[in-house]
């Protein structure tokens, strides 16, 4: 028989944090009552509140600031993204579930991508400037450094930016696909992202589509 595991007084004081920002509507730079009131206010001793919003500070949902106290962060997602990758549970997760996911998102904002392309130059300037680096990578490293960054302009290129915090996470998930990429499939790869650009900057999203599944989904040949 197996015990349900009590959760910590600093887990209840940081859900109950979380909560108050939710109810009260705060955003990010409001002021946030003081330790000594939270702490009254949820009947536990201020140290667990310190231990809480310390907790939160770590992701930047709260910030603390000498002379100016407790106020409402704005959530690191770096942070998150970097703590996650080392997090042994994301060694099990299924491969072809975080393969059909990035397919999922990154397919799915190539409408909004080539719309906004069509009226801001700039967006398929950049991501040919990328394409144009991944053919002087000379190592994995920069390999999978500018492929990470690449796929991440694509999607900033949607302006949807919640879309863009969901794919930092799945690409600390996708780092072992990356790093068993062969030198000789660079040159597939580097050909696959110009096509998608052609295409996008061509108003053909149906084929940009394609090109982008095809691409993602190659990585099942590595699993």
């Amino acid at each position: 028989m197996h015990t349900l595991r009590r959760p910590k007084v600093r887990d209840q004081a940081a859900d109950q944090i979380k909560q108050y920002i939710v109810s009260q509507k705060l955003a990010p730079g409001d002021r946030l009552p003081t330790e000594t009131q939270l702490a009254e206010t949820f009947g536990i001793s201020r140290l667990s509140v310190r231990e809480a919003t310390k907790s939160l500070e770590f992701l930047g949902i709260v910030e603390s600031k000498t002379g100016v106290g407790l106020t409402v962060g704005q959530i690191d997602m770096g942070r998150v993204t970097e703590h996650l990758g080392f997090h042994p549970g994301l060694l099990h997760a299924d491969p072809q579930q975080l393969i059909d996911s990035r397919v999922i998102l990154e397919t799915g904002v190539l409408p909004h991508v080539a719309r906004n392309m069509a009226s801001d130059r700039s967006i398929e300037e950049r991501l040919r400037a990328l394409v144009d680096r991944f053919r002087a990578a000379r190592d994995l490293k920069s390999w999978i450094a500018l492929d990470i960054e690449f796929h991440r302009s694509l999607l900033e290129s949607s302006q949807l930016q919640p879309l863009v915090a969901f794919g930092d996470l799945l690409h600390v998930f996708f780092r072992r696909f990356r790093q068993s990429v062969k030198k000789a499939e660079w040159q597939v790869g580097i050909d696959s992202h110009q096509r998608l650009v052609d295409l996008l900057a061509a108003g053909d999203v149906a084929a940009a589509t394609t090109e982008l599944r095809t691409h993602i989904e190659s990585h099942k040949e590595r699993i």
